[in-house]
């Protein structure tokens, strides 16, 4: 509505509705994108200053459910679906029996206690959802069936919660289960997954939050990245720097905490956005260097050019294989002689391996491990100590947006 004077006014709800058409059409980084232009306008925000970056995690509006209450509420709300979207047809192949066993939500029946009746449970849940697939997935049924998304989505829980074999249904032991970040969690939003970090444990997704941090100007959001739980910060680091370059606001320096930082990232991100990563690097993790004894990687002299690594009782290694590691990633495996290591007066503060082998040490390539022991070496300085503290900040714009 209009007042006397030409204003306009309007409901709050109305801005609630326009909220919700963008979040549905996916367009909500609109409104960030064009408040960014209008600050870049204005002089208060410029490329190639200073950022930070940190994460928090975000509680799914969805009750955490458990793997047998999961189970049960995926085939209980598919049922309900068909009921509405096709009743007809769901009146014919329902049994009479799935009525009383589903009708009321899985958390508020009285689930069995005992083992033996609970994985009885969890079998017959198990058959039913195998049947609803079978009758949806016969020839003589609508093809359309299958394209309903609750129907995909009990047929994705049943693979990874299910399986058959000499055709028998059997209820998955945990250590057969898929990995946590492809895991469904809950039947009403298969995004959210399950996460422990530290000591918080939560269902639902995480938020990485971006801002400037430049001594004279005021402290602006520029990214804002959600994803499921599962995913780690440091997956994100790529995305975050691809992003900012997309908008014109690559920063020069981008302080972020060390699970932001591996030793790829501080090869990759200088070298492909120009900017300087200022955090923590990931500590080492041998024994020798937890225990702040004894001799790890930093203590033994390497010649990349001659594919030799002195140990420091002076030996030279026996083997140098180029391989890569379990996540597919390049990594160098060096060997010392098994004869040298079992008379080595060096030997228990060198390695724990059995008296028979003789010490074995795992190097990144060249780059990864000259930009990796550089910025360990860097953040025992009082420099990084004092530029550091300009990442806290960012806790800050966390704590009001929760």
């Amino acid at each position: 509505m209009r007042d006397k004077l030409g204003s306009i006014y309007f409901d709050f709800s109305v801005l609630s509705e326009f909220r919700s058409r963008l979040v549905a059409g996916k367009q909500e980084a609109q409104l960030l994108n064009r408040l960014l232009e209008v600050m870049q306008a204005k002089g208060w925000l410029k490329s190639r200053g200073k950022q930070r970056t940190d994460s928090t995690h975000v509680l799914a509006a969805i009750r955490a459910l458990h793997r047998s209450e999961c189970v049960g509420e995926t085939l209980r709300h598919a049922l309900n679906v068909l009921a509405t979207v096709v009743p007809q047809w769901s009146s014919k192949i329902a049994r009479e029996e799935w009525f009383e066993r589903y009708r009321t939500r899985t958390e508020a029946s009285r689930l069995p206690q005992s083992t033996a009746e609970k994985e009885q449970w969890l079998l017959q849940v198990g058959a039913d959802g195998h049947q609803l697939l079978a009758d949806i997935y016969q020839l003589d049924a609508p093809e359309w069936l299958r394209q309903i998304p609750v129907v995909e989505i009990l047929r994705q829980v049943w693979v990874q919660q299910y399986y058959i074999e000499a055709g028998q249904l059997f209820y998955r032991q945990t250590e057969q289960l898929p990995l946590q970040g492809q895991l469904i969690a809950s039947p009403y939003d298969v995004e959210v997954r399950n996460r422990k970090k530290r000591n918080t444990v939560w269902t639902g997704y995480c938020v990485h939050l971006t801002e400037t941090c430049d001594e004279s100007l005021p402290n602006l959001i520029t990214n804002v990245e959600t994803t499921p739980a599962t995913v780690v910060d440091g997956e994100m680091t790529p995305v975050i720097h691809q992003h900012l370059e997309c908008k014109r606001l690559l920063p020069s320096e981008h302080y972020v905490d060390t699970a932001y930082i591996d030793a790829e990232h501080l090869v990759s991100i200088p070298k492909t956005y120009g900017v300087e990563l200022v955090g923590p690097a990931p500590s080492n993790p041998s024994w020798q260097a937890q225990a702040a004894q004894g001799f790890d990687v930093a203590h033994f002299t390497i010649d990349w050019q001659k594919q030799q690594v002195r140990c420091p009782q002076g030996q030279l290694n026996r083997q140098w294989n180029e391989t890569v590691n379990q996540r597919g990633q390049p990594v160098i495996r060096i060997r010392f002689s098994r004869k040298h290591c079992q008379v080595c007066p060096s030997r228990l503060v060198c390695t724990q391996a059995q008296s028979q082998h003789g010490r074995s040490i795992s190097l990144l390539p060249y780059p990864q491990h000259q930009a990796l022991q550089a910025a360990r070496q860097y953040q025992q300085t009082p420099e990084f100590q004092q530029r550091y503290a300009t990442r806290a900040g960012v806790e800050g714009s966390l704590s009001q947006g929760i």
